[in-house]
């Protein structure tokens, strides 16, 4: 039976992300991948030992709800010791599937029809979404280039009664920018006195360079009592197929935050947990996370300083922005497919970010990739 007549799609404007639609693209044509977001390198051994070992062990039935407590109290003391931030593991942390999972879930607990959501664009594409799956409206505000900041006196005029939450996202995807302390102080001055929400997309947190210090909202008081904050374990741990992640807020928003994740999927990988808990305790491996891509960044733009290409090197995450201007006047949509095809080397056209498709001449491209990729991928940069 055939009845498409009959369905009145929830997302009429929504297609297959462009994640999808580009690393097909890259396996296709034989081309370096460098447009989705994961390493080619392997995690540490150490790590699928442990997984390994608590497979064996029989630890493969339903974890609670809310996640191991060995696992949420490691992460309780690691966000203490990191921001000053103590939460209760017990009623305040909840492990999820992957960071995507928790965002959905925290717009669902909160936003009723009508309510609006301030997103600032370049937006990573899975915010809007879940707003208009759950009735709200997002307000979208464009971040400032060149270093892509966010103009706070727009963020002003822009909130009313309506207001009902704010997603913020340090370091940034895709632009690789990040927060300061005065951005977060602006933030706190903002909603005080408001029941506006905080999402604080932190899945980046260990990645960030040039000595720079992580603004993690858990860091400020009077922002963390109204704050969902999400995090994940695939991008600290080179691990993004595992979709782990979590999510820290006061109780009376993780009371709501449970009760739809309760039901979106009950719980996560319990062998996972158990292994993360447990590696958890070597904290050299996500303290030092951020020289180890900085290193990465780097040796790539090194290799790509004399290509036609312009760049500022990126503040953290491990994408890197090239602006093509000097090369084509082509849309980046269609400019990012060319040079699949013809030079074999995948990105992302930053257009796909803003909800009007705003085009600035800019791809993103990964460097969380082997020395020998990096280096591939500069030679065809190179010859651009």
């Amino acid at each position: 039976m055939n009845f498409p007549s009959l369905i009145n799609s929830k997302l009429p404007n929504v297609g297959t992300t462009i994640f999808t639609v580009m690393s097909k693209l890259a396996a296709d044509n034989n081309a370096i991948n460098l447009s989705q977001g994961f390493p080619d390198f392997s995690c540490n051994p150490d790590l699928v030992e442990l997984v390994s070992k608590y497979m064996k062990a029989g630890n493969n039935q339903y974890a609670p709800m809310a996640g191991l407590i060995q696992l949420r109290e490691m992460l309780a003391q690691k966000t203490e010791e990191l921001y000053g931030a103590k939460y209760n593991p017990d009623t305040e942390i909840t492990i999820t599937a992957g960071a995507t999972q928790a965002i959905y879930t925290a717009i669902t607990a909160i936003i009723r029809e009508g309510d609006e959501v301030i997103v600032f664009e370049p937006a990573y594409d899975c915010y809007q979404p879940a707003i208009e799956l759950n009735g709200g409206k997002t307000i979208y505000l464009q971040l400032k280039a060149p270093n892509y900041s966010i103009d706070w006196e727009e963020v002003k005029k822009v909130m009313n009664h309506r207001t009902k939450m704010i997603i913020v996202n340090t370091p940034h995807n895709p632009t690789g920018s990040i927060l300061s302390a005065a951005d977060m102080l602006m933030l706190q001055k903002l909603t005080k006195d408001t029941d506006i929400v905080i999402i604080s997309d932190e899945v980046y947190e260990h990645i960030i360079f040039d000595n720079q210090v992580h603004q993690s909202v858990a860091r400020y008081p009077h922002l963390a009592e109204r704050s969902f904050i999400v995090s994940s374990f695939g991008k600290t741990y080179h691990a993004t197929g595992w979709k782990i992640g979590y999510c820290v807020a006061p109780q009376n928003l993780m009371n709501e935050f449970r009760k739809v994740h309760q039901f979106l999927i009950f719980s996560t990988n319990t062998p996972i947990q158990y292994a993360l808990a447990e590696f958890l305790q070597q904290k050299n491996q996500y303290i030092e996370l951020g020289v180890f891509y900085q290193k990465k960044r780097d040796y790539f733009i090194s290799l790509i300083k004399n290509s036609r290409f312009s760049f500022t090197p990126a503040d953290g995450t491990y994408f890197q922005l090239l602006n093509y201007s000097q090369l084509s006047k082509e849309k980046d949509t269609e400019y990012a497919i060319r040079l699949t095809k013809e030079f074999k080397i995948a990105s992302v056209p930053i257009s796909v970010f803003y909800h009007e498709g705003e085009d600035n001449n800019v791809l993103r491209f990964c460097f969380a990739k082997k020395e020998e990729t990096l280096e591939k991928a500069a030679e065809i940069i190179n010859k651009i």
